[in-house]
């Protein structure tokens, strides 16, 4: 299963894939830059919006539009809204839990499976522990599950949605919890994972059917597939690119596992040798991925 490079996007930090499989379109984010990237692996057909501030993730809803979680909070996007050349994009603000930081921003989310969002934040400059997990619910209403976090990565959940996976990067570790999916709390944190610093740091990180876990290396250059029972490295799959961030199954079989990395950071001798780093990556996997859940409204 060799890497497919699929877009030579040269993102500064890309992140979030994220799989509509109602319009079979994979979204990704540059997160500083606020560009939304739209990409539809059937035709190759591919869309940019700029949000005008720095972008943590986007996710589909039920309902079609796009819900966001942007530096200045929550919002929703109607991607199908009629615009002419010179409007701003359809972004409606809906709440901002972090207006009393200004040095935070979000950075990874996902929907669980019953369509709440959840998505965490972190200090841009990388330096104090100020980040926080918040889940919000269809309802408007906003719980905050995690506080006191450096880089919030790697959110995903097991296939009978029991048990919640989450990492903080510079811990190296991913984080169980006990998941309850009528309340949307978690509970029983405990490490299963922690990754060798010789392979790179954890970034984002998706699961398949069989309960896997699969998670892209920052500054490794690969995706690597775990274990989450016995702590076991089951494969690595190195990509060219020095800073891989995220991944998500999805295709019409959501075996495609699609992957983003990134050049931040990079000097001009790691950029030469890897000069695809900030591209946009495909592995055509045996498994069957956990799909991306939806937003319920």
């Amino acid at each position: 299963m060799l890497p497919e490079l699929l877009l030579d996007a040269r993102l500064e930090l890309g992140e979030g894939p994220a799989w509509d499989a109602q319009a079979g379109n994979l979204y990704f984010v540059d997160i500083h830059t606020g560009d939304l990237h739209l990409f539809h692996p059937a035709d190759g057909m591919r869309r940019t919006v700029n949000l005008g501030e720095p972008l943590g993730c986007a996710v589909p809803s039920r309902s079609g539009y796009l819900l966001l979680a942007l530096r200045s909070g929550f919002a929703t996007l109607d991607l199908n809204s009629p615009l002419l050349p010179e409007e701003e994009p359809g972004v409606r603000p809906l709440v901002d839990p972090e207006s009393h930081l200004p040095g935070n921003r979000f950075n990874d989310g996902k929907c669980d499976p019953r369509g709440r969002f959840l998505a965490g934040t972190m200090d841009d400059a990388e330096q104090e522990a100020s980040g926080s997990l918040y889940s919000y619910a269809p309802g408007g209403a906003l719980k905050t599950l995690l506080t006191g976090l450096r880089i919030s990565n790697g959110l995903t959940w097991s296939p009978d949605s029991q048990t919640f996976y989450f990492i903080d990067t510079p811990t190296r570790l991913v984080m169980a919890y006990d998941y309850d999916l009528d309340t949307g709390s978690i509970d029983r944190p405990r490490p299963i994972l922690h990754i060798p610093e010789e392979i790179g740091w954890p970034d984002g990180m998706t699961s398949d059917m069989e309960g896997m876990l699969w998670v892209a290396l920052w500054g490794g250059g690969m995706v690597t597939r775990w274990n989450p029972v016995t702590g076991q490295m089951l494969a690595a799959y190195p990509l060219p690119a020095r800073n891989v961030t995220s991944c998500i199954f999805g295709g019409a079989d959501l075996t495609d596992l699609y992957i983003t990395s990134a050049r931040k950071g990079m000097t001009a001798a790691q950029l030469e040798e890897a000069p695809l780093s900030g591209g946009l990556f495909c592995i055509r996997t045996e498994v069957r991925g956990m799909p991306t859940f939806a937003f319920d409204g």
